[in-house]
């Protein structure tokens, strides 16, 4: 059995891993336990052949529960129609305009529109020929997985995938591609 000087080593090596676990800034290997603030460039990005994510919130940063983002499309790109398995969505329009696909419907969509998307719902929107930006959120996380994994950060080359590579990533993060 240890001695009274070795526990106390113990316990105080403890207090500080502690300490330092709520003290410390956060990094991708330990969330944040009391949120955060970020401007609008701040997250991690990463670029796409037809426009950019920046990943904002998700398991890395602290949330267990939900992902949140930003995505701009350039003029005339579009999301591809797709489902999600097991995860809730809701995109806000924040500039441009597009027609989003619900299920069988299409709407016209732009700045201050909200689309919620239930899990399993056919989903998708078509450019009306001008570039859009949107917020994302999803929940449970879960899609920011699949933007790291078809997005190159700033600096790289742009990852120009097939539609069966894309088929198989969103796959891998319970996202189905309509065919």
């Amino acid at each position: 059995m240890p001695d009274l000087r070795t526990l106390l080593v113990r316990l105080g090596f403890a207090l500080a891993v502690l300490l330092a676990w709520h003290v410390l800034p956060a990094s991708p290997a330990r969330p944040v336990s009391r949120g955060y603030v970020l401007a609008p460039e701040e997250g991690q990005i990463l670029r796409r052949p037809n426009g950019r994510v920046i990943v904002k919130v998700d398991p890395r940063t602290g949330s267990s529960r939900l992902a949140m983002g930003a995505q701009e499309l350039d003029a005339g790109a579009g999301i591809r129609v797709h489902r999600h398995e097991n995860a809730d969505e809701i995109l806000y329009i924040q500039k441009g305009n597009a027609q989003a696909i619900l299920g069988e419907d299409r709407s016209p969509v732009g700045p201050g529109t909200t689309i919620f998307i239930p899990r399993g719902v056919w989903h998708g929107v078509e450019s009306t020929g001008q570039g859009i930006q949107l917020l994302w959120v999803v929940s449970p996380p879960g899609i920011e997985g699949f933007f790291r994994e078809i997005g190159s950060p700033p600096g790289s080359p742009l990852k120009n995938l097939t539609p069966a590579e894309m088929d198989e990533i969103g796959r891998k993060h319970g996202t189905t591609f309509k065919r």
